[in-house]
């Protein structure tokens, strides 16, 4: 049998390099390393302006982006152990922050994907539930 797709036209793409590039993802595996992730980590740019973004200028709590970023992984790799064994390529876990111009921590709900990048090589991102 044929392969369908051989010598298809291809119309588009959109790689991980160029959502990287575009901004769409934020790079964040320098810090995620330090963590204790094997993986290059990146988060949508929605998650790292609701849950990393801070000016501490602006804002009067005393936080700072890198300590922001810290929960994150911290909150992720509980989760991760904590369900060490499981057989999944996704993993739901929720943070605290304080939102712009708020005081009080809210509960935020995050999802954690592994998979293949642009090449064969394991990738880890964090969105939220509802995007893709």
């Amino acid at each position: 049998m044929n392969n369908f797709w051989e010598g298809a036209e291809v119309i588009s793409s959109y790689s991980r390099a160029d959502a990287l590039a575009d901004g769409v993802l934020v790079d964040v595996s320098e810090l995620a390393r330090e963590a204790g992730f094997k993986f290059p980590v990146a988060l949508t740019s929605a998650v790292y302006s609701d849950c990393v973004a801070w000016d501490n200028a602006k804002e009067k709590a005393y936080q700072d982006e890198s300590g922001r970023l810290w929960d994150i992984f911290t909150m992720a790799l509980y989760t991760i152990r904590k369900g060490k064994g499981s057989n999944t390529d996704t993993i739901l876990f929720s943070v605290l922050r304080i939102p712009r111009g708020g005081k009080r921590p809210q509960k935020v709900d995050l999802r954690m994907v592994i998979g293949p990048g642009d090449t064969p090589e394991p990738v880890i991102t964090v969105m939220f539930p509802e995007e893709d």
